[in-house]
């Protein structure tokens, strides 16, 4: 998408958009035909999955509904972990930047020109510091709640993209002259970030913590409960510090598995689920080439991201390496 151009592009994206506004739409009936003739509340994502394949009539899918279902919530759980230690990553980032920022200017105006021997922290730590925050955020497992962080943390993203504005229909003047107050613009893009972490971690907690739940015993649930919380968000944590280059590996995660679960999957769950029932054509060609576009998106996608991690890790070590030598 990032190659498509300033026309293309924008277009292509509202496309995709749509598309996957439609997916969710389908998934969503898919899942509420699924409550009504099962007799339950809620079924999830994986649920409406198994049922929508053991209502396909073909045996094979039948047969492999509940391999499903393992392979929808695996895929949940990758991606919004792999999407949480970017935000690792990109808070410790920002309030890095924004201190050393202001270390910098203090030490300007104080006609200190030795920058070199600020003592900077390294990123790890400033990641670190958020960890205890972002676990005490993560006990929160009321919709309600996240709802209100989420809240939260979209009105602090658009306060930032206000203050963006505010400057572009202006003279935008020299970025060297800008106040320093404009490093609120990385603070509330970083408490954004934040408060939808909550909602990130939502997804994997609901999936992983009911299965650890039912090998304890009751009285240790609340106590079992919290540490599982703390132990996924220290697990994020982990993966954030250790894993190098993190933000292309979830680029590739995204690619490989965010294709599957908005495009791939929710057009032919259409088609299991109300094959039976009789389906016109129009609806069954628009389910294909819904999924052969996401499939196409999701070899491509997952191409471009290995060949930038391959070309990043491998090819410019050994420009490196030769530029050393030389």
């Amino acid at each position: 998408m990032k190659n498509a151009g300033i026309i293309a592009g924008p277009i292509s994206l509202l496309v995709v958009g749509v598309m996957i506004i439609h997916c969710m739409d389908i998934l969503v009936r898919c899942a509420h035909h699924f409550c009504h003739r099962m007799q339950k509340p809620f079924v999830d994502y994986g649920d409406t999955v198994m049922y929508g394949l053991e209502a396909s009539p073909f045996l094979w899918l039948r047969t492999h509904s509940l391999w499903a279902r393992y392979l929808v919530r695996s895929l949940l759980i990758i991606t919004q972990l792999g999407f949480c230690s970017v935000y690792f990553l990109f808070l410790a980032d920002n309030f890095k930047q924004v201190t050393e920022t202001v270390s910098i200017s203090n030490k300007c105006q104080q006609n200190k020109t030795t920058v070199e021997t600020l003592p900077y922290l390294h990123l790890h730590l400033y990641m670190l510091t958020f960890l205890p925050f972002v676990i005490l955020l993560v006990l929160f497992h009321d919709l309600l709640m996240l709802a209100i962080f989420s809240t939260a943390g979209n009105t602090a993203i658009l306060g930032s993209m206000a203050l963006i504005f505010s400057y572009i229909i202006q003279d935008i003047p020299n970025p060297k002259n800008l106040p320093w107050l404009y490093q609120s613009v990385k603070i509330l893009h970083s408490i954004g970030i934040f408060f939808t972490y909550a909602l990130q971690f939502y997804v994997p907690a609901e999936i992983i913590i009911p299965l650890v739940m039912s090998w304890v015993p009751e009285q240790n649930e609340l106590l079992v409960d919290l540490s599982v919380c703390a132990f996924m968000v220290c697990m994020t944590y982990v993966f954030a510090m250790l894993i190098p280059q993190m933000e292309q590996i979830t680029v590739l995660l995204g690619s490989a598995s965010c294709s599957v679960l908005a495009l791939i999957i929710p057009p032919l769950l259409e088609i299991c689920t109300y094959y039976s029932d009789g389906l016109s054509s129009f609806i069954i060609i628009k389910d294909l080439f819904i999924s052969i576009l996401g499939i196409l998106g999701c070899i491509m996608g997952t191409y471009q991201a290995f060949y930038e991690i391959i070309h990043q890790n491998f090819f410019s070590s050994s420009q490196n390496v030769t530029k050393d030598f030389v």
